[in-house]
């Protein structure tokens, strides 16, 4: 389903149109000025997620820097803050040892309220984690894609030093067999394809490892050459990021196979989702192994350099839309704005390392993260394809890549037009239709916080009509004239370097288009000075 879906989504065109013109994924919409409220809701939800995905590096920190104790504290204590401590059950009491675990990661490191009601006081340790991750992320981008870019080359490949030390070591223990066939295997629960919540989860989760709808990719596409090879990028991407996801699921689950058999129950019944799964099933399956010590250091600070590879891409996001949008104030403070970003997202994280703080992450992941990609998605599917035109969107591809045969855009034209749109739509209809308020393990969510996730996500949506409303209001004309006008790239819009443009883009040109289009003042010129 992963690879499927992921394949898919390297259709949408996004970033090929970052390539294009080296711009943000907020000054990109020049090719159409109507939706640039699609890139300043992408910024806002990157944004959003940052604040949280900050939080999860400082559990990773914490289970980290606790994972240099011999043995694990999780592996035999009910609460390794206050010392009272029994052997981990066996045999018949095996449902209370899975439940070890999260028991400490509740009492302990999140020091967990009975819900989002009772918000309590920081948990200091879990505020001194989220610091270091905020400091290292502002050390890695504190001179832009130069520094980020040296730091990622170890970030994004000790990951797959580990996932293979793992799976190593996982393919040769008892039980292994088992995790794999319930993996992908006989023991497989194919039903669960027939969920919509599945497929949401999946199709959400496979825009957010590859950045379609965020931003991300987007942004770091605005640095490529002009002639880069976008779609080998595209092919490699999606197979790499896929196959990771496959190879990284042996490897976890041959050793849960091996805690199921250790505990000698179904592998189902150790298996955890979502935050479950990296802070308790896992690192409880880890406690099982010789040298218990050394497999947790190095699975917790994978995580690490993952989230850390993630949440540079957030930053930077964030930092490139204002240095497109005010280049003459940021440009010379670089370093400065990077700093105030980080910082901010620092104390916009503390209300997520409360008592209450796994609730807000909870929320924030399962109403920003997830539907509000969809619906930006499908957006910016609609204004690349059926706005700007697809036959347009070729050629300015072949701008950069060279002409290609007819044959050759039979694919890419099936998924813009048809493939991925219509997945994306039944994938969210569906999910919708079968929604389910969320849940922390058993705690609900009050009706003011399911409220409040509901605002938060039409609040990043309503930047679209918004934007829309007052570039219209701005524009002159009759509505019509003033809908066209708007539906028409900018003159702005054009690759970023002279020698680029070539005679479609070259500024006779552009003058004439903009004379053709009959488009009065519509102050395109504040798109490139500001983000409206």
């Amino acid at each position: 389903m992963l690879l499927f879906l992921s394949f898919l989504s390297r259709s949408l065109s996004y970033p090929l149109l970052c390539d294009f013109c080296s711009q943000g994924p907020i000054n990109i919409w020049r090719a159409v000025p109507i939706l640039q409220g699609v890139g300043i809701a992408m910024v806002i939800v990157t944004l959003i997620v940052s604040v949280y995905y900050n939080v999860i590096i400082a559990y990773s920190l914490y289970y980290m820097f606790a994972s240099f104790q011999s043995p694990l504290p999780w592996s035999s204590c009910l609460s390794w803050a206050d010392g009272n401590c029994s052997s981990v059950p066996t045999g018949k009491d095996v449902q209370t040892a899975v439940a070890i675990h999260s028991l400490l990661l509740s009492r302990v490191a999140l020091q967990r309220s009975s819900g989002l009601d009772e918000t309590g006081p920081v948990v200091w340790h879990l505020a001194l984690c989220l610091l270091l991750s905020s400091m290292l992320v502002a050390a890695a981008l504190s001179k832009g894609i130069k520094s980020s870019g040296k730091v990622v080359y170890f970030t994004a490949t000790f990951p797959y030093v580990v996932i293979l030390i793992l799976l190593i070591r996982g393919a040769t223990l008892e039980g292994a067999r088992d995790g794999i066939e319930f993996y992908i295997g006989s023991q497989s629960n194919l039903t669960k394809l027939t969920e919509a919540q599945v497929w949401k989860d999946a199709a959400t989760q496979t825009f957010y490892s590859l950045s379609i709808g965020w931003g991300g990719v987007m942004t770091l596409a605005s640095y490529n050459n002009f002639h880069n090879n976008v779609f080998k990028d595209s092919f490699v991407v999606t197979l790499t990021n896929a196959g990771t996801s496959v190879l990284a699921g042996f490897a976890i689950f041959s050793i849960l196979g091996h805690m199921a058999h250790i505990y000698k129950m179904p592998v189902g019944e150790v298996v955890k989702e979502g935050f479950g799964l990296a802070f308790i099933a896992y690192p409880d399956a880890l406690s099982k192994l010789p040298i218990s010590p050394l497999w947790s250091i190095l699975f917790f600070f994978m995580l690490l350099t993952v989230g850390l590879d993630s949440q540079f891409a957030g930053i930077e996001v964030v930092t490139t839309c204002l240095l497109d949008a005010f280049p003459k104030v940021f440009k010379p403070k670089r370093t400065l704005l990077t700093l105030t970003t980080c910082s901010v997202l620092y104390f916009l994280g503390l209300p997520c390392v409360t008592r209450a703080g796994i609730y807000w992450v909870t929320l924030i992941d399962q109403f920003v993260a997830s539907w509000v990609l969809l619906f930006l998605a499908l957006f910016e599917i609609i204004g690349v394809c059926y706005i700007y035109g697809g036959n347009r969107f070729i050629k300015d591809i072949e701008m950069m890549l060279g002409n290609k045969s007819f044959t050759f855009w039979l694919w890419w034209r099936a998924c813009w037009f048809f493939l991925s749109p219509c997945i994306i739509v039944v994938i969210l209809v569906w999910s919708l239709m079968t929604f389910t308020p969320p849940s922390y393990e058993a705690v609900q969510f009050p009706d003011w916080g399911l409220a409040l996730g509901w605002c938060m996500a039409v609040f990043v949506l309503l930047w679209i009509p918004v934007v829309a409303v007052y570039k219209l209001m701005r524009a002159e004309g009759s509505v019509w004239k003033r809908v066209k006008s708007l539906c028409a790239p900018a003159k702005e819009w054009h690759p970023y370097l002279d020698i680029h443009r070539g005679e479609r883009y070259s500024e006779e040109r552009c003058r004439n288009r903009m004379t053709s289009w009959t488009k009065p003042d519509v102050n395109v010129n504040v798109i490139s000075s500001s983000w409206l």
